[in-house]
This record gives structure tokens, C-alpha cells and sequence, in this order.
């Protein structure tokens, strides 16, 4: 198994989306990138701890590369809107990429030149090493499952 760290906005929508995709094994929603550590929902909800709402992907290679789940991503969210996913404001929402190796940095890196290419306009998608992952509360996990609903803004 390998893993992978996404941010594309609100994480039920993205959650939801990548957690069908065959080759995922397993998705848990969280925090990354701040500087508050174990923060509460509420607490990344005031922009003040820095940190992103992120998904994190078990993938088994062998199934879904690495490459496929980042097209996913691109497809799925808007990369060139900063601090900002459908009606969710605020940095929480920005669009983000959190590597483990080398190998998955220069995947996204590359894919995001593409990305730049391809539409034409500036992807403001941070690339950024793994940092510290905190666990969602419960109730955030598969929220979307939950509730019978299919979508989110994703």
C-alpha cells in the first residue's frame, strides 16, 4: 500500500470521490499543514491554525497509480482559485498536494505544469512535503456516505 494527502476544498466531497475509485483501500479525512497540533474542526475552521482540510489516501499501486489519482484530483476542483472551492471560503479550502517521497513530488510537479498548460492560467496549488496528519473527528468521516448524498461541490 502506498499513501497519498489531497486538498481540494470541503474534504466530505473529496472524501466521497476518491474513496470509490478501484485501487483505493481506505480514506480518512483530516488536517495538514498547520502549526496547531490535534485541532478541532472548529478550530481550522477559524483560519487560524493554518492547516488545510485534506484526504488521505491507502492506494494499492498495483490497482490505480499514483499518476491517476493526481488526474483525479486535477479533474475534481478548481486549482486556480486560492482559499476557495465552490461556496467554501477561507484557506482551510485551498488546493494542496502533501508528498511522502521524491518520487510523488516530482509527479505533482509535473502534473501541475501540465495543469498550468493546459488551462491556460496560473494553478495556485501548493506541492508540500507530509507533515503531521491529524484525524477528522468521527462524524466527519465518510459524511457524505452517511447522509446518502453523492456530492458535495466536488
Amino acid at each position: 500500500m502506498e499513501q497519498a494527502i489531497f486538498g481540494a476544498g470541503c474534504f466530505w466531497g473529496v472524501e466521497e470521490t476518491l474513496r470509490k475509485v478501484k485501487g483505493v483501500k481506505k480514506t480518512t479525512v483530516g488536517y495538514m499543514g498547520g502549526k496547531t497540533k490535534n485541532p478541532s474542526y472548529e478550530q481550522v475552521c477559524t483560519a487560524a491554525t493554518g492547516h488545510i482540510e485534506v484526504v488521505k489516501v491507502e492506494f494499492d499501486p498495483k490497482i490505480i497509480s499514483y499518476d491517476h489519482l493526481l488526474d483525479i484530483f486535477w479533474k475534481n476542483h478548481d486549482p486556480t482559485s486560492r482559499d476557495k472551492q465552490g461556496l467554501d471560503r477561507g484557506p482551510q479550502y485551498r488546493s494542496a498536494i502533501f508528498y511522502y517521497t521524491e518520487e510523488q513530488k516530482n509527479h505533482a510537479l509535473g502534473s501541475k505544469e501540465i495543469q498550468e498548460k493546459k488551462r491556460g492560467k496560473k494553478i495556485v496549488t501548493e506541492i508540500l512535503p507530509a507533515a503531521a496528519f491529524y484525524k477528522a473527528e468521527e462524524y466527519h468521516q465518510q459524511y457524505l456516505k452517511k447522509r446518502g448524498a453523492a456530492v458535495c461541490h466536488f
